[in-house]
């Protein structure tokens, strides 16, 4: 008896199982087609990485919307650069910091071609591009003459062979071409000396390896473990490659069907056969097939019996725009870019709506810029350039090495995004510090800027105001009411003051 219902209780629970199961992990009809091999973060990516690398290159190359979406977003990302503000608590040390920072921004491309925030876009642009951007830390000869001996140099993603997998001794591992020591840590770049795909043969021996701490890999991870980039477009090159072939189609079957202007009927002749369009006699190839030659706008003059028929060539449907529409709303979606932004068109959105999309979009690209550009980015090369100015004595911080914490705060400012609504933000931002919300440096901030940059600034302008006796509103110093107002009001007060 008790064998017979524990056979019943777990043909029970077996059922409630199977019928609690996941629907889309089933083996029905709807998902017999439906292939999800199980994979580890790295097998499925380096598998195929140089192939999808080379794919979203020439999309961007030669696709308008996928080169549009991602100069958009680099400039978004970087504009003109995130720019350190030093929060080192020695006020001398901070400016003079700040300003050798200015001045070896322009020195900072070992290719000489960019300075420190041109190599910001460029290396988010290569990020996006191919997945990832590796950059090299050059220190430099005092010879050399820079303010601070250090350059900083960028490399493609190609320069790090992702197929590049090998076990060394004392448990150090290659994997996609990084070395890791037994502990898993990033100890070592195997790098070729040259681009593996530009002018030069590749010689697979010829790999040198280049220490952890000399090397940025830039990239975004998206799975725990994963060791290399995944290019931006990987999820919409095929919907973008045959997308472009259907436009260009579509384009193309109008310019042929606009070639004919109209067609010549007249009756059979008896004897030889002519050209419509020519009078002349029919030309054939060696294939037998009459060869007629068309320009835009041929027209004839007719024989008794001809008649003409004007062309009309066919439109495009009309539901293309809205296809068109909905396949570049897919592609926005997946390169994390608002559809209004990618492609321009703002048909029917409202400025509240667009308030919505830019506050979700702006919020994706700080993420970019805190997790990936600032952090992997420019805080290394902060570090690392504080370490050389300090050593080649371009700058005096005194007992650097036991207090480097307190030398290396600092904090990064991205470019500010434009006000919606330039009076009403500005008006919640004031509103913000006077309530003790936020503070007038964060403002600033915010807006991309140094406020104790903008305070020197104000304080020149005060000085030198004050040296030619010229008074402004903007002066804070000064009253913002009109003196003959000041004047009515004081004698308001007289009049109701009581009487002593």
């Amino acid at each position: 008896m008790f064998d017979w219902i524990r056979q019943k209780w777990l043909q029970t629970s077996s059922k409630t199982i199977r019928n609690l199961a996941y629907t889309s992990a089933g083996r029905g009809r709807r998902s017999q087609s439906w292939s999800a091999p199980s994979s580890g973060p790295n097998n499925t990516l380096t598998g195929n990485l140089g192939t999808l690398i080379n794919r979203s290159r020439s999309a961007i190359r030669n696709d308008p919307w996928a080169a549009s979406g991602l100069e958009k977003l680099v400039a978004n990302i970087v504009g003109t650069g995130i720019k350190p503000k030093s929060e080192a608590t020695n006020d001398v040390f901070r400016k003079n910091l700040q300003a050798l920072f200015l001045d070896w921004s322009d020195e900072s491309d070992a290719d000489g071609q960019l300075d420190f925030y041109g190599q910001q876009s460029l290396a988010v642009r290569s990020m996006l591009e191919a997945g990832e951007c590796f950059a090299r830390l050059r220190p430099r000869k005092p010879s050399d003459g820079l303010s601070a001996p250090l350059q900083v140099q960028l490399l493609e993603a190609e320069f790090v062979p992702w197929d590049y997998n090998d076990d060394l001794k004392r448990g150090h591992k290659i994997r996609a071409g990084i070395e890791f020591n037994a502990v898993g840590k990033r100890v070592a770049y195997w790098m070729h000396r040259q681009h593996p795909s530009d002018y030069t043969a590749l010689d697979t021996a010829d790999l040198r390896r280049i220490p952890a701490d000399q090397v940025l890999h830039l990239y975004e991870p998206l799975r725990p473990g994963q060791l290399r980039g995944q290019p931006l477009l990987t999820q919409v090159l095929l919907r973008m490659f045959h997308l472009d072939k259907f436009d260009d189609a579509t384009l193309l079957r109008q310019e042929i069907a606009n070639l004919f202007t109209g067609f010549i009927t007249k009756p059979a002749p008896d004897g030889e056969k002519v050209d419509p369009l020519t009078g002349r006699p029919i030309v054939y190839d060696l294939q037998g097939v009459p060869m007629v030659a068309m320009e835009p706008g041929t027209m004839q003059e007719l024989s008794p019996g001809e008649e003409i028929t004007f062309n009309t060539p066919p439109g495009a449907a009309s539901n293309y725009p809205d296809f068109i529409r909905q396949q570049l709303m897919a592609v926005a979606a997946g390169i994390g870019l608002p559809y209004e932004i990618l492609s321009g068109d703002m048909k029917g959105v409202s400025d509240r709506a667009l308030r919505v999309v830019l506050n979700e979009f702006r919020r994706r690209i700080q993420q970019i810029q805190h997790n990936q550009l600032v952090f992997q980015f420019c805080r290394p090369i902060w570090n690392r350039w504080l370490d050389m100015a300090v050593l080649s004595g371009a700058i005096h911080a005194p007992r650097f090495h036991k207090n480097k914490a307190d030398y290396r705060r600092v904090k990064w400012i991205a470019q500010g995004w434009p006000y919606m609504h330039p009076v009403q933000d500005m008006q919640a931002q004031n509103l913000a510090v006077r309530s003790g919300f936020k503070s007038r440096s964060e403002v600033v901030s915010e807006q991309g800027y140094d406020s104790e940059q903008i305070d020197d600034e104000i304080a020149a302008d005060n000085r030198r105001a004050d040296q030619l006796n010229l008074q402004y509103e903007s002066d804070g110093r000064q009253s913002s009411k009109d003196p003959s107002t000041n004047d009515k009001d004081e004698n308001k007060d007289e009049q109701e003051a009581p009487e002593q």
